[in-house]
Order: C-alpha cells, then sequence, then structure tokens
C-alpha cells in the first residue's frame, strides 16, 4: 500500500492505492473535511464502488445467460491498484484486477485533481475485451459532521419531491416514502438511518452542499452524469456519507439481468466511459 499526496495551498489530499480511496482532505487552516474512520462506527472514508453499487439481489447478476456472483458494493473497494501518475495536485491510479464476479479484461482509472478549493475525481472505465460487459460505479465519500449530525443540512440545487426508497436488507422497494414536497433543505436527523441509507433516485438536482450551523464552512459536492443519490452515516457517529452513484440497489423483485437494471453502463469492446464528480471547500 501506498499513500500519495497531493494538494496546493487551499488543500492537501491523501489517497491511499488500496481501493484507490482518499484518506485526508485538510484545508490551510487545518481543519479535516474527510471523517478519519473510527472502526467504533465505520473504519472506511471514501470507497470506490464497482462494478457495481449497492446490493444486487441473491447478490449476484446474469448476463448473455450466465449467473455471475457479486458482493455489495463490488470488488475494487478492497483491491491494491497501480499508481498510475502522481504529480504535485493530482493522481491517477489504475485498476485491473479481475473477480469471479468480473472476469473481463478491463482498465479502471481514478483521477485526482486539485484546483483551487476543488477536488475533482473522474472515473474512466474501458474496455480491453473480446466480449461486453456491463458496470456501474459510484462514490462513497464520507464527510466529518463536527459538533453532531443534527446541526446539518443537506441543501439540494433544485426544489426536490424527496422519495426516499426504503431499504429492505440491501434491497429498496418499489413505493417510496415521501419526505418532503418542493424541498430545497433537508435537515439531518439521526432517525433517519436508523435503518440505513436515504435512497433519492429521483432527483433533479445534480448538486448538493452540506452546512452547518455551528460556522460557514460548507461542502459542494456535484454529480452530474450520476443519477442516485445516496445519504448515510451510522447513528452516533459523526460523519454523513454524500454518495453519487450511477445505479440504485436492486429491487426486491429484481429479475437480476443486469442490463434490465436502470444505471448500469452496457461498454463494447474497445468502448470508454467516463463519468465525474467533484467537492468544493467553502
Amino acid at each position: 500500500m501506498r499513500l500519495i499526496t497531493i494538494g496546493n495551498e487551499a488543500l492537501t489530499v491523501v489517497i491511499s492505492s488500496q481501493g484507490a480511496e482518499l484518506q485526508s482532505i485538510r484545508e490551510a487552516d487545518g481543519t479535516e473535511r474527510l471523517w478519519q474512520g473510527d472502526p467504533a462506527f465505520w473504519a472506511s472514508r471514501a470507497p470506490i464502488m464497482f462494478p457495481i453499487c449497492g446490493g444486487l439481489k441473491e447478490d449476484a447478476y446474469e448476463l448473455d445467460g450466465v449467473r455471475y456472483e457479486m458482493p455489495k458494493h463490488g470488488f475494487a473497494r478492497k483491491a491494491e491498484w497501480t499508481v498510475e501518475k502522481a504529480a504535485a495536485d493530482s493522481a491517477v491510479f489504475l485498476l485491473t484486477q479481475q473477480h469471479p464476479g468480473f472476469p473481463f479484461q478491463y482498465e479502471l482509472r481514478a483521477a485526482y485533481q486539485v484546483t483551487e478549493k476543488t477536488l475533482s475525481v473522474t472515473y474512466t472505465v474501458t474496455n480491453r475485451d473480446a466480449r461486453a460487459f456491463c458496470f456501474s460505479i459510484g462514490s462513497h465519500e464520507a464527510w466529518a459532521t463536527p459538533g453532531g449530525l443534527e446541526r446539518y443540512t443537506v441543501e439540494f440545487e433544485q426544489p426536490e419531491r424527496l422519495e426516499n426508497y426504503v431499504l429492505e436488507g440491501n434491497l429498496i422497494n418499489h413505493t417510496p416514502v415521501i419526505m418532503a414536497e418542493n424541498a430545497k433543505e433537508l435537515p439531518l436527523k439521526t432517525a433517519y438511518f436508523a435503518i440505513d441509507a436515504l435512497v433519492f433516485p429521483t432527483l433533479k438536482s445534480r448538486s448538493v452542499i452540506l452546512k452547518n450551523q455551528l460556522n460557514a464552512k460548507k461542502i459542494k459536492v456535484d454529480y452530474e452524469g450520476m443519477d442516485v443519490l445516496m445519504l448515510w452515516t451510522k447513528p452516533g457517529a459523526d460523519y454523513i456519507c454524500i454518495e453519487p452513484w450511477c445505479n440504485a440497489p436492486d429491487f426486491v423483485d429484481a429479475d437480476m439481468q443486469i442490463l434490465h437494471k436502470p444505471g448500469v453502463i452496457r461498454l463494447a469492446p474497445a468502448e470508454t466511459a467516463i463519468r465525474t464528480h467533484s467537492m468544493t471547500f467553502m
């Protein structure tokens, strides 16, 4: 495992080659913005979800008549990535490792770039196989919430009908719980996470801002190209995960055909798909 540090005068960012996972995002005044992984609650910080986000029915999918076993959130977060590039303000990590549930030749790159007070993360997937395959990708950054979760609010880019598709285990129901109508903000409450995450697959917004009652510090998350937003924490912990995903968890009655799953990307041989999200610290 290697730790790579990038940054500028505003931000210092540390990334591990284990999972190509963010380890620290520190501002010039010393403020740590990323959750630091207390194992009493959740030891991770910002795992990458690939080649699936969330859970699949029976932890498996079918493609071209073949069944493939795939654990929740995929396998990339536990893999050792190659450091392909490391510069002062940017780094690129490469994953080509195969998995029994994803036995394809591919290249997945996670590129981190610091520009002023913004950290952008670009995922690039290229099919190097002779067969088409299907994948999805998403992020899972956990933002520190010192002072307690309930002093924080998520502000949406547009007024939203907040439709939360409730989780049953790793799967979701078809009928959402309507948390609010025409809402621009969601004040965070510990009770929301008593079961698990909030699953929002129908938002119009493609950016949100995390703000608090304690000071003027904010985090803006932009996620154009990702259609699902998840919010999650462990009750009692001082963090909130803001998670842009390409796909939602499977429905409880999913037919397990990966081509039928909303948000999944089909890549033909030699094709490339790119998804980017960014975090601006204010």
